[in-house]
């Protein structure tokens, strides 16, 4: 919220390390796509972006995981906040994410299904679409799971592209059951009939949902399989503290939780210090005559 106050975000890309400025004023930003796990904190905040005139949907991630796999999340409050939005704004609003699948020996293709189909229950007249996929064997999300079955005990299965289609449809035929259609992200083997490509940033529903008229957009994927949608990500690798151990976005739980105890919200650039991102705005600021 300080950022949308002061017009602007620094982003420094991931790979490469190379340093920009956002622009967040409003006749800038087309659309928010917001992305999390528990949206509770961020409520309170809407009615001022609402005011303010800014359009936005939400990406909801509300996983069937034990939660060995993500230890820091409450999912019976992110469910409620979940609910709520959905009836403050629409379900066109929501895109639930049931993602990722993560096969063990603790949560087989059975457990999900059982997990998944009470999740629709829940979620039935709330949700219209569903995104998922199975984990992506990154080699930092690797690296954690060899760590956690050493510490738990279990063991991490990757099942062959058949069973992972014949878990896919099956996942689409309960959804189907509920109002809901599914979409694979990043999963081009699991497409069919019943289920359809993901772009979790999605110019045709940004379309739909604000500019029905006079908007332009172009597909812009960030990886083989991906349907979305050419936009500007404002997220920092190792900041988020829900400590999800198949997460390619942080080295680990320790590395993440002091990067957020550390956060200044007065910082232009997320994860980085006020006195270091104010060196970085006047350098853009001179290079770019920003």
């Amino acid at each position: 919220m300080g950022r949308v106050r002061e017009g602007f975000a620094g982003v420094v890309h991931p790979f490469g390390g190379k340093r920009y400025i956002v622009s967040l004023r409003h006749e800038d930003v087309t659309c928010f796509v917001f992305w999390s796990k528990d949206f509770t904190p961020f409520v309170e905040h809407l009615d001022t972006l609402d005011r303010l005139g800014h359009r936005f949907y939400f990406n909801y991630t509300v996983t069937g995981v034990p939660s060995v796999f993500e230890s820091e999340v409450d999912k019976a409050v992110a469910l409620r906040t979940l609910k709520d939005l959905s009836r403050r704004y629409s379900p066109a609003h929501i895109n639930w994410r049931f993602d990722p699948i993560v096969l063990s020996s603790v949560c087989d293709g059975e457990f999900y299904l059982r997990e998944f189909t009470k999740l629709a229950c829940e979620l039935e007249g709330l949700v219209e679409r569903c995104y998922f996929s199975f984990v992506m064997p990154y080699r930092k999300v690797d690296r954690n799971f060899r760590l956690l079955e050493q510490t738990e005990n279990l063991r991490i299965v990757y099942a062959s592209e058949g069973e992972r289609i014949e878990l896919a449809a099956r996942l689409a035929e309960i959804a189907r059951e509920h109002g809901m259609r599914m979409h694979s992200c990043c999963g081009e083997s699991l497409l069919c009939e019943a289920i359809q490509q993901a772009h979790c940033i999605d110019g045709s529903l940004i379309e739909r949902l604000f500019h029905p008229q006079d908007l332009v957009w172009n597909e812009k994927p960030t990886r083989p399989g991906c349907g979305c949608t050419e936009s500007l990500d404002l997220g920092t690798y190792d900041t988020c503290p829900h400590g999800c151990v198949y997460c390619y976005a942080n080295a680990n739980k320790a590395v993440a939780r002091r990067a957020f105890d550390e956060h200044d919200p007065a910082s232009a650039f997320l994860g980085f210090s006020k006195a270091r991102s104010d060196e970085w705005v006047r350098e853009l600021r001179r290079e770019t005559l920003w």
